[in-house]
């Protein structure tokens, strides 16, 4: 080796140590992080003992349907998965006279029983939080975009079609509280064909998101009918599928399903893991299943104080979703919908959050962070700022590290 070349590979090994010290912090907090693979034996444990209190078979358990039968939504049985206090009690029944609430049995099985500020717990059981006053019904406007019953459309060439309000788990942040109501509703057959002749009568829409609620509580016989007809519409060029079934309820991605989904390419899917204890053996099971599928999986996490909003735990939760080949797309700014306010963050929070992935990780492991601008106005990318001035020939740019340099313009 020439002295030339000692040089470079000296210079290469210093840089080398740099890098490993920018994320010497993540490797050591990323052990402390609980992951849904790492803590498989835990939540099997979990599966077994709430299999006993339902009084459930393995089949019973696998099956979707005796899923969603069996969600629990009564403070008696809840009280038998989990340890809860009177106060705790109280007002989970307070809150339900309010909202609906509604927890699958997989998703149960992925609490912590005794600790209240499990990240998993936090998202599924009512908090008296709900109950302060603040927000809105419908910060997005949707009722304002809606040109045909069951349909949102903010976006020249794309529209939503809400095909029922029934979900595997009622959400504590979700965003359409205001269309769970007190019953389990799909969108009318008569509906969903108006939706459809707005679809084929509008040249201009290539992509279609069948959402809800969740898009796959529907029947498999509905679902591959809507496909079949979005298929034959000739501008349709794609069809995209939200559901957080993946997340909490994986029972759902049957083989029938993905025979269905295999039928109408491209198909893709965007899930919604918020916290790195989702990601579980069964959700990768529902993934690998979907991608032989032939179906794109994505991820929309949405920032939640005491859930994610923590750089490490982000992070974490993109490596392991990656780890399923689901990638991560979005991260939403939560929403100012009423009974969700303790949930909130500042903007600057996200804003660190992305500062902290863009550079120390791999471009797969980096979604866009967005903000739903109200009335409808749509997503808006919130970015740091990486251009620091501009000039006729030149502009400044701060790298990753905070190096500030000219790049010709």
């Amino acid at each position: 080796m020439t002295l030339e070349q000692k040089d470079k590979r000296d210079i290469s090994l210093e840089r080398a140590q740099v890098l490993k010290e920018r994320i010497d912090d993540y490797l050591i907090k990323q052990e402390s992080i609980p992951t849904g693979l790492k803590n498989e034996e835990y939540i099997q444990e979990n599966k077994y003992r709430i299999m006993k209190v339902l009084g459930a078979t393995n089949e019973q358990w696998d099956d979707w349907t005796w899923q969603v039968s069996n969600r629990i939504t009564d403070v008696e049985t809840l009280s038998k998965i989990l340890n809860l206090s009177e106060e705790e009690k109280n007002q989970i029944e307070l809150v339900g006279k309010k909202y609906r609430w509604a927890v699958s049995p997989y998703y149960a099985s992925l609490m912590d029983p005794n600790d209240p500020s499990c990240p998993i717990r936090k998202q599924a059981i009512p908090s008296i939080e709900e109950l302060a006053e603040g927000g809105e019904a419908d910060p997005m406007g949707e009722e304002f975009t809606s040109p045909v019953e069951g349909m949102t459309r903010r976006y020249p060439d794309r529209l939503i079609i809400k095909v029922t309000n029934q979900c595997a788990m009622y959400c504590r942040h979700c965003q359409r509280r205001r269309c769970i109501g007190q019953q389990d509703l799909a969108l009318p057959k008569e509906d969903l064909i108006r939706c459809l002749q707005y679809v084929r009568e509008q040249k201009e829409i290539r992509d279609v998101l069948i959402t809800g609620g969740d898009a796959l509580l529907l029947s498999n016989e509905r679902l591959h009918w809507i496909l079949s007809e979005l298929s034959e519409i000739p501008h349709v060029e794609m069809v995209r599928i939200g559901s957080r079934t993946p997340v909490t309820m994986p029972q759902r991605i049957t083989d029938e399903l993905c025979e269905i989904l295999s039928k109408f390419p491209p198909i893709y899917l965007n899930s919604h893991f918020n916290h790195p204890l989702e990601v579980t053996q069964e959700a990768k099971k529902a993934a690998d299943k979907l991608c032989r599928a032939g179906v794109v999986l994505g991820n929309q996490a949405v920032l939640l104080r005491g859930i994610n909003d923590d750089v490490h735990v982000m992070k974490k939760l993109n490596h392991e979703l990656l780890k399923i080949r689901v990638k991560p797309y979005y991260i939403f700014h939560p929403k100012e919908v009423i009974g969700t306010g303790h949930f909130s963050v500042k903007v600057q929070k996200g804003i660190e959050i992305m500062e902290y992935l863009r550079g120390y990780t791999s471009g797969l492991a980096v979604p866009t962070y967005i903000i739903n601008a109200p009335k409808g106005k749509g997503k808006t990318p919130i970015l740091p700022n990486y251009i620091v001035s501009w000039g006729e020939n030149s502009v400044k740019i701060r790298t990753w590290e905070g190096e500030i340099l000219d790049y010709p313009n």
